[in-house]
């Protein structure tokens, strides 16, 4: 497959259904023209506020403290309830997790203070110690705490320290926990009934990266374990030291954390100072069953709204959004892909969020043209598919017959919209399902990961087009140079998915293993569009190749659908019929129930031409032995099935001279069209308005 193939030809190749002559005219002359509202289950559109009582959203349990609280232990001095961020950030760095935090021109001072205190407050460990004991491993701390201030080497064997038999089991888990908070710098290990403290080496290693006093809260963070949880380290400007904080969290702890960087909230361009916040990974401290109540607050912690944007691609809407919310993008759900040059209305599920803090980003987002409403707590995520479908409220402009037709057009467009409404459209995939690019469309990256071919995929999503601006530079320079540290002070800081991939790669090298750690800066369901991409240009074709070998026909060996109103893309093989021989002579079955697999491992193929068609293209792309599953990055493509043709419904339209619309001509090139066209419609989940257009029109739009 050539990697410069304008797509614009591979689309024009796609094939019509209706034989009306067509109309030419403008799409999308500014955002304004082409507006999309979600549709959801319930049939409602997303747009529409929705009458939530206040109160029943101020009722919603606060987020989780960004300090841990050990619920054991009565570590009061660690609860950090109703406690603003600011604070929470400044309890999180404090080394004795006082509420009396000294400000930063105290903060010498004080540790110089404590240079020779090795016991730190509160004192939790006197409860499970008698007196003797407790003083012990109070002076072997001092003693380690001593060698490590004087810069002394532990030489010999490493020290140790037994706590003595406790035979109780919980009383031992309570003191492994209470030693290791009070004392961050030493670690417990269990030996039989008694527990045996040694130095923390990883300690005294990260406290070459960082101050003590937040190698003493990340220690006092992991220990605690609370779900949900985040700790940040001190806003850093250097990257280089930044870049050594995430390997050492990684290498240590990456079984148990993650880490990212965010830009702090109001830093300055002249200040880019980054904050790297660690969070535990899912599920990885999972112990034991959930209680009612632990089972509630975690879904008491997902937070639905409706996002309204404009001009804004969707990925980089995410992107802003994650950052104002302190989360990371993958912690975002929605039920489908949203237009960039449109003005959309979307549901979305952000997790570890209240409806409160989403609110207060509210005046941020208007400066992105962006905001959200509908805001309320829900019990569970979004999923790609979950939604009926999209409502559009499109103008096109500057309507004029096809070339040498000479018919009335007011005539033809009427002609057009009527046989559409009423013989409906080819179901293609949207040229916006392969991006606008001219040298790299989506599905040849998709087609590069199905084949495992890593570091191709990574090179063909950073190469740029034949554009001079700073997004073209920058990738034209990773390409010829492949340090990812230089291209990252030359990307744009709005390229939020182009940063990412760039900033693992500078982390983990530009090796196949590598760039498939670059791959998993993106979230799951970005990394499986571009698998669906390549499915989507082969299912496009197919259905190409279907209409110009069998027109209309229902013929031996196609696949129809039995259920009338069944979903096509969630539809099962038990729902899916082969068509027989003796189908095809008694017409059994209409065009608009025959559907195409969509590749992955569990469709089944037609048993005509159409379906060796389907293992040649596959053969010719190297798939033949393909089982649409990527182990390395957790990608597995089970396939669906899609329907050849689609009917817009509840449509509507009107022609206007052009002066009789609000143009909004701000920003856009609209030229001075005599006749305009205003329709609306609503179309299916996965349905493409530009390709019902299309057929509209008899050209591409």
């Amino acid at each position: 497959m050539e990697e410069d193939i304008d797509y614009t030809v591979r689309f024009s190749s796609l094939r019509f259904i209706n034989d009306h002559v067509g109309f030419h005219g403008t799409i999308k002359s500014s955002p304004s023209d082409f507006i999309v509202i979600e549709i959801d289950e319930q049939g409602q559109l997303v747009d529409k506020t929705i009458d939530e009582p206040i109160s029943e959203i101020s009722q919603v349990k606060p987020e989780p403290n960004n300090f841990p609280k050990k619920p054991k232990l009565d570590l009061q001095n660690l609860s950090s309830e109703g406690r603003s961020s600011q604070e929470l950030r400044t309890l999180a760095r404090c080394p004795d997790s006082d509420q009396n935090c000294h400000s930063d021109s105290e903060k010498e001072d004080t540790i110089n203070d404590r240079a020779s205190k090795c016991e730190e407050k509160p004192d939790v460990v006197s409860p499970y110690l008698d007196e003797k004991t407790n003083e012990l491993l109070n002076h072997f701390a001092c003693d380690i705490k001593d060698k490590w201030l004087s810069k002394a080497e532990l030489t010999g064997p490493t020290p140790e320290f037994s706590t003595g038999r406790i035979l109780d089991k919980t009383q031992r888990a309570s003191l492994h926990s209470a030693i290791r908070q009070k004392f961050p710098f030493l670690m417990t290990v269990g030996k039989n009934s008694e527990i045996v403290v040694k130095p923390n080496l990883d300690y005294k290693e990260l406290c070459h990266l960082v101050s003590e006093e937040e190698a003493a809260g990340f220690f006092k963070y992991l220990d605690a374990k609370e779900e949900n949880s985040r700790f940040l380290f001190k806003p850093d400007a250097n990257k280089d030291h930044r870049k050594a904080v995430h390997h050492f969290v990684n290498k240590k702890f990456g079984n148990l954390v993650e880490s990212k960087s965010f830009p702090e909230l109001n830093c300055s361009a002249n200040n880019p100072n980054v904050v790297i916040t660690v969070r535990f990974r899912e599920k990885a401290h999972r112990h034991g069953r959930r209680s009612l109540r632990e089972c509630q607050e975690r879904k008491d912690r997902y937070t639905a709204f409706t996002l309204q944007k404009e001009n804004l691609e969707m990925f980089e809407a995410i992107g802003f959004l994650a950052v104002k919310l302190g989360v990371i993008p993958s912690d975002f759900s929605y039920a489908g892909l949203k237009d960039k040059k449109a003005i959309t209305y979307q549901a979305m599920v952000v997790r570890k969020v209240t409806p409160e803090r989403l609110k207060n980003i509210a005046k941020d987002l208007e400066k992105k043209r962006m905001s959200v409403f509908n805001i309320r707590s829900v019990d569970n995520s979004l999923r790609l598919g979950q939604l009926k479908g999209n409502h559009f409220d499109i103008v096109i402009r500057n309507l004029k017959n096809q070339i040498n037709d000479s018919a009335n057009l007011r005539e033809r467009i009427l002609e057009a919209i009527e046989n559409v409404k009423n013989k409906g459209f080819v179901n293609y995939y949207g040229p916006q399902r392969f991006g606008k690019g001219k040298k790299v469309h989506t599905d040849q990256i998709g087609l590069a990961l199905l084949k495992s071919e890593m570091v191709k995929a990574i090179k063909l999503f950073l190469t740029p087009e034949d554009l001079d601006d700073p997004v073209n530079r920058a990738k034209k320079h990773f390409l010829q140079t492949e340090d990812a540290k230089s291209t990252l002070l030359l990307m744009p800081e709005f390229k939020v998915r182009e940063r990412a991939l760039l900033e693992s790669l500078h982390r983990f090298g530009l090796t196949e293993e590598g760039c498939v750690q670059a791959w998993f800066s993106f979230p799951h369901s970005m990394r499986i569009f571009y698998i669906h991409a390549y499915s989507s240009r082969i299912w496009n074709e197919a259905a190409s190749y279907r209409l110009a070998t069998y027109g209309s026909r229902v013929v031996q060996g196609d696949l129809v659908c039995l259920d009338e109103l069944t979903d096509d893309e969630q539809l099962p093989n038990s729902k899916v019929h082969l068509v027989t021989e003796e189908e095809e002579a008694a017409n059994t079955y209409a065009i608009r129930q025959v559907v195409l697999p969509v590749l992955g491992y569990n469709i089944q193929y037609p048993k005509n031409k159409v379906g060796q068609w389907y293992l040649e293209a596959l053969s010719r792309d190297g798939l033949a032995t393909c089982k649409f599953k990527v182990p390395t990055l957790k990608l597995n493509v089970p396939g669906c099935y899609r329907q050849i043709l689609k009917h817009p419904y509840n449509l509507s339209y009107q022609l206007k001279e052009g002066h009789d619309i609000d143009v909004g001509t701000e920003g856009s090139h609209i030229s001075k069209a005599t006749l305009s066209l205003l329709i609306s419609f609503d179309l299916d989940s996965s349905c493409y308005a530009t390709v019902c257009l299309r057929e509209m029109m008899k050209h591409d739009v």
